[in-house]
């Protein structure tokens, strides 16, 4: 169903609440990767040149107890927004009170004001967490419409998604706009033929995306940790690899349900040790020694699933295809990263997480139609969920 974007909105003189997602990662006070921020830019730029004013909220990791504050204040958001927008942005260190209130009524049209960190509330009783009714109503009050563009919390109920938008006419930014498109239409309505690769450590993390999916796409290739539960269901030796015995009845029913519409490596790149020093061997996914795990898929694995996209109008990756954070087992992901990229007449999409990582860091963030923000959310999205914050936004 259409949603509601910023571009329906009158915004001139108004006071435009924003629900950005700037939890970025953070090491000794200095922002280590800045995407989410420039993610947010296109909407925060399109209202200021509306004439606006801008009261953004975000949380940023969690705050259990009102030690965890110092480390996780906004200001270091507040003056990466202010230098990438090139102009001051009004930071309020608070989440509720005078200060906020008189802060923001001081706003002028084009101006910008970042409130403290959302999960500063969370210290006595998870106000925001858990959608304080009241916390939500408060912030609502303080402007005249709500833009959501904060796709990596849509799975969460909270106040400052839901509870805001509870109480005021709620649309979405074009960030969020971009994620529905691409992510729920690989759902709701995908370009067929559609090919899913899945990786990533564990089956159990990706049941219900693996299920929705082979209602949806012609090919389900299965890479990663995963993979040795399926090869564990089909009675092969895995040696030391991952598996999740409480899963290999499950990955049983879904080879016997799907066929050929899945499909697991072929070979794999193994090791005595979990280490980027240790001895690597390649052999067929039918020849892994008992003493020995596999780490990687191996260089004919990757042409396999190099041709299974061939032809395919819809590919959507979620999870990579070994250990990719040891040079000498990210070869695999690399090579799918690749084989995805190359695909010039394809809807191109990764569902977050490692995998978005993967290609940004790769250099392939531009290679793509597009990379999502939120990886629980775009998993969840996958699995053919409803996601609160999406459907707390009006429809057209």
């Amino acid at each position: 169903m259409a949603k509601k974007i910023v571009t329906d909105l009158e915004l001139k003189g108004k006071t435009v609440l924003v629900r950005a997602d700037f939890n970025v990662p953070m090491k000794d006070g200095e922002i280590t990767d800045d995407n989410r921020i420039v993610q947010a830019l296109p909407t925060i730029k399109y209202i200021i040149e509306q004439g606006g004013k801008i009261v953004l909220f975000s949380h940023l990791g969690k705050v259990k107890e009102e030690s965890d504050k110092a480390g996780l204040t906004l200001k270091p958001v507040a003056d990466a927004l202010s230098e990438k927008l090139g102009k001051e942005i009004t930071f309020v260190p608070e989440t509720r009170g005078k200060k906020l209130e008189q802060a923001v009524k001081d706003l002028n049209d084009g101006d910008v004001l970042l409130v403290e960190n959302t999960r500063y509330e969370d210290v006595d009783g998870k106000k925001e967490s858990k959608n304080d009714p009241e916390l939500g109503k408060y912030w609502a009050s303080l402007g005249d419409v709500f833009v959501n563009d904060a796709f990596g919390t849509a799975h969460r109920e909270h106040a400052s998604n839901v509870g805001i938008a509870s109480n005021l006419e709620t649309v979405a930014g074009f960030l969020m706009e971009k994620e529905i498109k691409y992510i729920g239409g690989v759902v709701e309505n995908p370009d067929k033929p559609v090919v899913a690769i899945l990786g990533g450590a564990k089956v159990s993390d990706k049941i219900g995306v693996i299920t929705n999916l082979l209602n949806i796409a012609d090919k389900v290739l299965i890479g990663g940790g995963m993979s040795y539960t399926f090869f564990k269901a089909q009675g092969k030796e895995i040696g030391l690899s991952l598996l999740e015995k409480d899963k290999v009845d499950f990955a049983k029913e879904l080879l016997d349900r799907a066929g050929d519409q899945i499909v697991l490596p072929v070979d794999c790149k193994i090791a005595k040790e979990f280490s980027n020093d240790a001895e690597i061997t390649e052999v067929s996914v039918d020849d892994i020694p008992a003493d020995q795990e596999a780490m990687d898929i191996g260089p004919k694995t990757v042409e396999l699933f190099k041709e299974q996209l061939q032809g395919a109008h819809t590919v959507v990756w979620n999870g990579p295809m070994g250990v990719f954070e040891l040079s000498n087992f990210a070869k695999g992901t690399i090579g799918v990263c690749e084989a995805i990229a190359e695909l010039k007449d394809a809807n191109t999409i990764i569902g977050g997480g490692d995998s978005a990582a993967a290609a940004i860091s790769l250099g392939y963030g531009d290679d793509f139609s597009h990379i999502s923000t939120g990886g629980g959310a775009s998993l969840e999205y996958l699995e053919g969920k409803e996601l609160p914050g999406v459907v707390a936004i009006a429809n057209k």
